[in-house]
């Protein structure tokens, strides 16, 4: 293989598919970056057998071919390589490199031992808009739990219900539920997690349109531009959320989301002897937090609030109410209260796609 292409556009591949590379692995060519020529282009390509990436960039062929180079030392050489041209000479599994005054042999393995990163041809396919995308799954994703013990509970619920493509994400301590966009077809998958979480930080080109997902009985493929992610899906039920989100929400509560953030930010510090449990209180027009520390002091913090309903007080985790609110956009939220022992709800007030749940602390 003898192949050459711009420094910027290697670089930018080597970022985004060496993310799923594994610093301890079983095999050692998962610890490489596969390398391989085709239609006149330069396919990079790395897997940790639960995700597939593969990224395509333009390239001056003369001779085709493949090899696979660690991914670690790949990155970062090429990252400080000056601008301009590099060159990659393939002889047997060791790559000559050479970019202006810089000249390196790297040993690599045969592309032979890669393993093959499957074709996703399934018959569910959704377009999403990029930006759709972004905004929907970076507020449920955060939600996902990460203990192991529950797997469906690691994973982001896609699925189809009454005309809608919702996102789901429970961690069975609050939940966070998105409707992405109208959609007339079948969905019921489980995602992984850290699948989403990946593919969210490779998205850096904005001038891509639309993200295009493909999901057969086992897989998911996620397309977009010259980018493809495939992952494995979570086998499981996921539960029935639904029930978890009251009916009827006899406390309301419109407020400022800046000031809201900054209260929560203030009495959370003074939460931490408490594992993070904060008080909040509906009353008199206002929505008020406080919390104490024996050791530390106490706090107590109000904001102005449009107050529908009887007064309430309900302990919540001050961390989970930051996590709701970093990823709404609207400049008001609106508090739901069921109870002392009862769910929060907490919503967007300009965006009726979203809702973010969370358990009461038992006190």
């Amino acid at each position: 293989m003898q192949v050459s292409i711009t420094q910027e556009n290697l670089h930018k591949a080597l970022s985004i598919v060496s993310r799923v590379v594994g610093n301890k692995t079983t095999l050692p060519v998962l610890g490489n970056v596969l390398l391989r020529t085709q239609d006149n282009r330069l396919k990079l390509a790395a897997t940790n057998l639960e995700i597939g990436v593969t990224y395509w960039i333009g390239a001056k062929v003369e001779t085709d071919g493949d090899i696979t180079i660690p991914a670690k030392l790949l990155s970062e050489y090429v990252s400080n390589l000056p601008s301009g041209n590099v060159d990659i000479k393939v002889e047997k599994t060791a790559a000559d490199i050479q970019a202006q005054s810089f000249q390196s042999k790297i040993n690599g393995i045969d592309a032979d031992e890669f393993p093959s990163i499957p074709e996703v041809d399934g018959d569910i396919k959704i377009e999403i808009p990029t930006d759709v995308f972004k905004e929907s799954f970076t507020q449920v994703v955060g939600v996902a739990s990460g203990d192991d013990s529950r797997p469906v509970l690691t994973g982001i619920y896609l699925h189809a219900n009454e005309g809608n493509l919702y996102a789901v994400a429970t961690d069975s301590y609050r939940l966070a539920e998105k409707k992405i966009m109208e959609f007339e077809g079948e969905c019921d998958v489980i995602i992984p997690g850290r699948t989403i979480s990946e593919f969210l930080r490779m998205i850096d080109d904005e001038s891509v349109n639309t993200v295009e997902i493909s999901i057969d009985e086992n897989q998911i493929s996620f397309k977009l531009g010259d980018l493809e992610l495939v992952s494995r899906l979570i086998d499981g039920q996921f539960p029935n959320y639904r029930q978890l989100i009251p009916e009827e929400v006899p406390t309301t509560a419109v407020v400022s989301t800046k000031e809201l953030k900054n209260i929560t930010k203030v009495t959370s510090l003074f939460a931490r002897e408490n594992a993070g449990s904060v008080t909040l209180g509906v009353n008199d027009q206002k929505v008020s937090m406080r919390s104490i520390a024996s050791q530390v002091g106490e706090n107590n913090s109000d904001i102005d609030a449009e107050v529908a309903g009887e007064d309430i007080e309900i302990s919540l985790n001050g961390r989970y109410i930051s996590d709701a609110l970093s990823v709404i956009g609207s400049d008001t939220i609106e508090l739901g209260l069921t109870g002392k022992v009862n769910p929060c709800l907490i919503r967007p007030v300009d965006d009726s796609s979203y809702l973010h749940v969370i358990m009461p602390l038992r006190s």
